[in-house]
């Protein structure tokens, strides 16, 4: 997406954007990932896990997988045909199961079997996009980024937060527009916002937090 200006890629003066991140901070008072982990790497699994499928259906999968291979090393001696079987109930399972031995492999051998804290790290493994190492850099590391999945590309350009025709062009444009205090929760707040009540289907606008100073744009 061609880069615009300022104006035109954010609706919402900053009055409004600091309203609206307060409004769904009260909302949310202690966001966190629904995907159930305990520490990076795990973290980094269960994202991949999740591509194209919910959370609630990798978070029945990872507990089984998990305990059989709870570290890279671990992982890597599964191999991909050991891994199949744990996740063969969500979807492209076959990928999947590649893309966790792929990149276990190369945890071990590039990192220590650590999972890196660096963006450019993250993108290098097998399976991870910009989203997914985001994701892990945001709730694992405790670093301020924001991940845009669907929900969050849905609820940035309906109130008008940050315009742009696909998820990419709006995560690389929306963290100038999040106040800083809000920044390290603004993924889970934006996300949890966009499954729960700014839905694709039937938005809950009555109800919606965020009702007198949204866009509604596309609606």
């Amino acid at each position: 997406m061609p880069r615009t200006s300022h104006a035109k890629i954010c609706l919402l003066s900053a009055r409004k954007r600091e309203e609206m991140f307060a409004l769904l901070a009260a909302a949310h008072p202690n966001p966190r990932s629904e995907l159930n982990f305990n520490n990076p790497f795990e973290l980094l699994c269960a994202v991949v896990l999740s591509a194209q499928t919910t959370d609630i259906a990798v978070n029945k999968v990872t507990p089984d997988l998990f305990k059989a291979a709870p570290d890279a090393a671990a992982m890597v001696t599964l191999g991909a045909d050991g891994i199949a079987p744990y996740i063969k109930s969500i979807g492209l399972w076959r990928a999947k199961a590649g893309y966790l031995y792929k990149l276990s492999v190369m945890l071990c051998e590039y990192y220590d079997g650590k999972v890196p804290d660096s963006y450019a790290d993250l993108i290098k493994l097998p399976g991870v996009g910009s989203k997914t190492a985001k994701v892990v850099l945001n709730c694992a590391f405790g670093q301020p980024t924001v991940a845009v999945d669907t929900h969050i590309f849905r609820v940035a350009n309906r109130t008008g937060l940050c315009l742009g025709s696909t998820a990419k062009a709006v995560e690389d444009n929306i963290v100038p527009y999040i106040p800083a205090q809000y920044l390290l929760d603004a993924h889970h707040y934006l996300l949890l916002h966009g499954r729960y009540v700014c839905k694709a289907q039937k938005p809950q606008c009555a109800q919606c937090c965020l009702n007198a100073l949204c866009l509604k744009r596309g609606l």
